[in-house]
């Protein structure tokens, strides 16, 4: 028999709350309708940026355009990836964030990230969000997108994410931040 269990724990409301007073986690801006049970709704900010090229090269940077989404909202369209960006800042700095989508956007034909839903601890920024579409669908900034949920961690973090040499994503913008898989290829050369 296997005494080795690995317990994962997803932070309640109140954990949430009391860990935000500590200072562990960090949302701005903070609205308390926005906590869920065992969550935190995000929203999608003004800013989204479309790759303008047909062929994307995974060792270049690639050139982006930016949008705004004007009040009357903007329709996204599939065959497209658009990166968006939440409105609300985020540090985590004993828990592991991950960035799910709302059943509502979903149940809308909306995904929010293709790939990357995990924060590292240490995650001090906005999350960008890779979004795609089923369908032609309208979508407006300030609306809800997605959600955070903080998982504990087992153990001592060495180098959190904001102190690592290699992060890549720790310019503050409050704007989409494009794939710089690039950096990674021209580290290994």
């Amino acid at each position: 028999m296997c005494d080795n269990f690995v317990y994962v724990m997803i932070l309640s409301d109140r954990r949430i709350l009391e860990e935000i007073e500590r200072g562990n986690i960090v949302i701005k801006p903070f609205r308390r309708e926005s906590l869920g049970s065992n969550s935190y709704d995000v929203h999608l900010g003004k800013y989204l940026m479309v790759y303008d090229t047909d062929v994307l090269d995974a060792a270049k940077e690639n050139p982006v355009k930016e949008l705004i989404i004007p009040d009357e909202g903007i329709v996204l369209e599939p065959g497209r990836l658009y990166l968006g960006v939440t409105e609300e800042y985020t540090e985590s700095h004993k828990h592991v964030p991950f960035l799910e989508g709302k059943s509502s956007t979903g149940r809308l034909g909306i995904f929010i990230h293709a790939t990357a839903g995990k924060g590292d601890v240490g995650f001090c920024n906005h999350w960008t969000l890779e979004i795609f579409v089923v369908q032609p669908v309208r979508v407006y900034a300030g609306m809800p997108i997605g959600q955070l949920i903080f998982f504990e961690v087992s153990g001592e973090v060495e180098v959190p994410y904001n102190r690592k040499k290699s992060a890549k994503y720790t310019d503050v913008t409050g704007k989409p931040a494009p794939s710089m898989m690039w950096k990674n290829l021209i580290d290994r050369k």
